[in-house]
């Protein structure tokens, strides 16, 4: 098998283990935002590690952690959709595993979020994020922002991983 090809197969296989990323990372987000929505009244915190860490249901028009506001809720679609589209087209072109799954964290976090403004009220392309996880006095988040995070943090490394790779093997 010539070494095309064999890179054409590693890219497919990572196609599937993108898209089994983004599509988990979404559902899960997706079930425990429904769990959150039938457990907790907005407004009210729930604590679970006394008053540091505790689940506080709201509405979030903005970006991740509660960042934009209700003027921005369209851009922030926007973002997220076409996020989530150009890493279904660059797939193909993924050939390091774990800048796949970084950059799958953050399409699967993306999606989830994308879903809530497709979704929810006020209504289509305009709705709110739901977010409900509180830690300390940092802005209140769900678990798709909490993946977007990490993906960019393992993407990262993984940058720097390939880059420290393709040096040793230039001087080599």
């Amino acid at each position: 098998m010539g070494l095309f090809r064999m890179e054409r197969v590693k890219a497919r296989r990572y196609i599937g283990t993108m898209a089994a990323v983004v599509l988990g990372v979404a559902a899960v987000d997706q079930a425990v935002k429904q769990l959150m929505l039938s457990i907790l009244t907005e407004g009210e915190a729930l604590p679970v590690i006394g008053n540091w860490f505790r689940f506080y249901l709201l509405f979030n028009p903005g970006a991740a952690f509660s960042m934009g506001g209700e003027g921005s809720t369209w851009l922030f679609t926007t973002i997220q959709l076409a996020f989530v589209v150009g890493v279904a087209i660059a797939a193909p072109r993924i050939h390091d595993k774990w800048q796949a799954v970084g950059l799958a964290m953050i399409a699967g976090g993306a999606l989830g979020n994308l879903i809530d403004r497709l979704v929810r009220e006020p209504g289509f392309w305009f709705g709110h994020v739901v977010d409900y996880i509180s830690v300390g006095s940092f802005a209140v988040f769900n678990i798709a922002d909490a993946s977007i995070t990490c993906g960019v943090v393992v993407f990262i490394i993984a940058m720097f991983m390939a880059e420290r790779k393709e040096a040793q093997e230039s001087d080599a």
